[in-house]
């Protein structure tokens, strides 16, 4: 249950942000949120991460159709249990989903989250996909962390 939550969660906060910077913002502008901690600035990316490979964002929605499907396909074998990766592959499945929205329907993502002074672009999906990845980190040095602890 708390792989769907947050999954629906993830879309539906992303895509409205996202509507929310394209109806409000014009493209290239930016609003400063936090002075030197956060701004928003609307952007519009047909590639990948860090602006790479411009111009084939329809690959990556097939890659994520590809990996949501794997998760589904690996949570029906009853593989991916537990608080901490219901939590992670709600997050990269509620991630990937919301980018690929993007990806079908605009043929680019809109990015608009810039962090710092020398942070990328980037949006609340891409956000959800750090979060799971580092929950899936999390999970993958659970045990090992356990053995540690015991032995001392």
């Amino acid at each position: 249950m708390l792989f769907y939550v947050i999954t629906i969660l993830v879309i539906i906060a992303d895509q409205a942000a996202k509507w929310g910077v394209r109806s409000n913002m014009q493209l290239g502008e930016t609003v400063q949120v936090w002075s030197g901690h956060l701004q928003f600035t609307y952007y519009e990316n047909s590639g990948a991460a860090f602006s790479s490979f411009q111009g084939y964002g329809k690959y990556f929605a097939i890659i994520a159709v590809l990996f949501v499907a794997g998760i589904f396909y690996y949570r029906r074998k009853g593989e991916l249990r537990g608080p901490i990766l219901e939590a992670a592959t709600g997050f990269l499945v509620g991630g990937a989903i919301g980018n690929a929205i993007d990806r079908v329907i605009y043929h680019q993502v809109t990015d608009f989250l810039v962090f710092g002074s020398r942070g990328g672009i980037l949006n609340l999906a891409d956000l959800a996909i750090n979060a799971g990845g580092l929950l899936v980190v999390v999970h993958l040095l659970k045990e090992p962390l356990k053995r540690v602890m015991i032995r001392r």
